[in-house]
C-alpha cells in the first residue's frame, strides 16, 4: 500500500537503484605452466590476464622489444639412432601421432624446430659403425665403399617423415668417429685422425651432405667431432683445437667451398669449461672465414663461457647443442636446471639454439653401445607398440619450441630475485616470456611492457610461457 505524505498525496516508492554492469575483463595474455611437483604439465591456464596501470609493490619483469639480439634458428634434440629405433616399435597409427605431436604445429603439438643428428652412429645406437667400415688392414681413399645403409632402416625414413610435417626443420650433423681406418688406434673409442687422411675425412663429410641431400634431407650444420676432449665414450675421437683448426681450413673449409655447399661449419661441441678451445679455432685467419660459430654442452663449466666466446668474436653465432637428463635426476630438479641454463641460460648467452639430448629411448634407457651411456633419459620413453610416456626433457623444451618459431629474436627483459626469464618476438609479432621460479616460496610479480603490466604469479620450481 501507498504512504500518504503530510499534504495527502500518494508518495511511491523510491526507485530501485540500476546496478553497475561489470567492468568486462578480456584476456591479453596466454599463460602456460608447469609445476615440479608434476602436478600440472604443460597446461595452458584459464586466468584472465590482462594490462593495466594499478600501482603495486611487486617485482617487475620488464619487456623491451627495441632492444633485440640474436635471431633464434630453434629447439630441440639429437635424434640419435636409438630414438628412431624405439620409436619405430610404436604402431603406425601411434607413431604417425606422435612425430605430429612433436613437430607439427596443431593445437597439441610442440612445435620442434631443430634436430641433432649423427653422421654414422653415436653412443646411443646399438651398435657403433660408419658410413665406410672395410676390414682390418684395408682403406678407401676414394670412398667408393660410402653408404648410408646403417641408417636407412629407421633414422633416414623418419627424418623424411619429420621433414614431410616440418619442411623448414634445421638439422646438424655430427660424427662420433671418423672410419676406423682413418685413425691412429684403428678403433671406435678415441684414437685421433691420421693426418694424411684429413682430406679423405673432408671428402666424407662432403658425401654425407650431398647423398643426405638426395635423400630430400638438408644438412644445415655440422661440427667436425662431438666433444673432441672426450675420447672415452664409444663412439668417440680426440680432436684437439689445433688439429681442427687445421682440418677446417685446409681442408673441410675448402671441400664445402669446392662442392658448393651451403651447410655451415661450427666449431668445438664440447663443454662450456674450456671456451679457449673455440677461440683458439676462431683465431686462426685460415680457419676462421671457414667457421659460422661455436657449440656447446654444459656437463663442466658455466653457461657464461658462450659470451666469453661471443664477445672475442661477435660476427660468429654460439649454438648450445646437447644436455642430457639422467635416468637418477628428478622431475623438479631437472626442470628448474634445465630451463634455467639450458633454455634461459644459452639464450641469454647469445645462443640461436637449445637443444636437450636424445628424444626417446626404451624402458631401460637403451639401445646403447657397449660403454655408451646407460643413465641418459629421452624426452619420451616408449613402453609398448602403443604407449610412450612424456619426460621431463619433453617439457624443458616444449615449454620454449611450442612458443618460440625458428626466426624469432630474442629481446631485453631484466633479471628480478629468484625469477629467471628471457624474452622473445616472435615472426608474426607476438611477445613471449620465460619464466622460472628458482626459489623456495611462491612469488606473485609483474610483466611490465610499453609502459603497463599484467600481475601474475608462479610457485616454487614451476615454469610459466607467457604470450601476447
Amino acid at each position: 500500500m501507498s504512504k500518504c505524505s503530510p499534504s495527502g498525496d500518494t508518495v511511491d516508492p523510491a526507485p530501485a537503484p540500476t546496478p553497475t554492469p561489470p567492468v568486462a575483463v578480456t584476456n591479453e595474455m596466454d599463460f602456460w605452466l608447469t609445476k615440479g611437483n608434476q602436478s600440472v604439465t604443460l597446461q595452458k591456464q584459464t586466468s584472465v590476464l590482462s594490462f593495466g596501470t594499478a600501482y603495486n609493490t611487486y617485482a617487475n619483469i620488464e619487456v623491451d622489444d627495441s632492444k633485440v639480439f640474436q635471431t633464434i634458428d630453434g629447439f630441440g634434440y639429437t635424434l640419435t639412432g636409438g630414438s628412431a629405433q624405439v620409436i619405430n616399435q610404436l604402431n603406425t597409427q601411434k607413431r604417425q601421432e606422435l612425430l605430429k605431436e612433436l613437430f607439427g604445429t596443431n593445437d597439441n603439438s610442440i612445435a620442434i624446430s631443430y634436430l641433432r643428428i649423427s653422421i654414422g652412429a653415436s653412443d646411443l645406437n646399438a651398435a657403433p659403425f660408419t658410413y665406410d667400415d672395410l676390414p682390418s688392414g684395408q682403406t678407401d681413399m676414394n670412398l667408393d665403399n660410402f653408404s648410408l645403409a646403417p641408417d636407412k632402416t629407421d633414422l633416414i625414413p623418419m627424418l623424411k617423415e619429420i621433414v614431410a610435417i616440418n619442411p623448414n626443420i634445421k638439422i646438424m650433423a655430427t660424427p662420433w668417429s671418423p672410419p676406423v681406418w682413418m685413425k691412429d688406434n684403428n678403433g671406435f673409442v678415441g684414437g685421433s685422425l691420421k693426418p694424411e687422411y684429413y682430406a679423405v675425412y673432408a671428402k666424407y663429410f662432403v658425401k654425407y651432405i650431398q647423398t643426405m641431400k638426395a635423400e630430400g634431407i638438408a644438412i644445415d650444420a655440422v661440427t667436425p667431432q662431438n666433444e673432441p676432449l672426450h675420447p672415452g665414450n664409444n663412439p668417440s675421437m680426440l680432436m684437439i683445437a689445433l688439429h681442427q683448426a687445421d682440418f677446417i681450413k685446409n681442408h673441410l673449409g675448402p671441400a664445402f667451398k669446392t662442392a658448393n655447399l651451403s651447410t655451415k661449419i661450427v666449431a668445438y661441441d664440447h663443454n662450456c669449461n674450456k671456451p679457449e678451445y673455440p677461440i683458439a679455432v676462431l683465431n686462426d685467419p685460415g680457419a676462421n672465414p671457414y667457421v659460422d660459430g661455436s657449440a656447446f654442452h654444459l656437463y663442466e663449466g658455466d653457461i657464461s663461457a658462450l659470451s666469453t666466446v661471443h664477445s672475442a668474436f661477435p660476427n660468429k653465432n654460439i649454438y648450445f647443442t646437447e644436455q642430457y637428463t639422467s635416468s637418477t635426476g628428478s622431475f623438479e630438479g631437472d626442470l628448474k636446471w634445465h630451463v634455467k641454463n639450458v633454455i634461459i641460460g644459452s639464450m641469454r648467452n647469445w645462443s640461436k639454439t637449445a637443444l636437450e639430448w636424445n628424444l626417446a629411448n626404451n624402458a631401460s634407457f637403451g639401445p646403447n653401445t657397449p660403454g655408451g651411456c646407460t643413465t641418459c633419459k629421452g624426452a619420451l620413453t616408449i613402453n609398448s607398440s602403443d604407449s610412450f610416456t612424456r619426460n621431463i626433457g619433453y617439457y624443458i623444451i616444449a615449454h620454449a619450441s611450442k612458443f618460440v618459431p625458428a626466426g624469432s629474436v630474442r629481446i631485453s627483459s631484466n633479471f628480478s630475485g629468484n625469477l629467471n626469464n628471457v624474452a622473445f618476438k616472435t615472426p608474426s609479432g607476438k611477445k613471449v616470456l620465460i619464466v622460472e621460479n628458482d626459489g623456495n616460496t611462491s612469488e606473485i610479480f609483474n610483466i611490465k611492457y610499453n609502459g603497463n603490466w599484467v600481475k601474475t604469479s608462479l610457485e616454487a620450481g614451476s615454469v610459466g610461457t607467457y604470450i601476447w
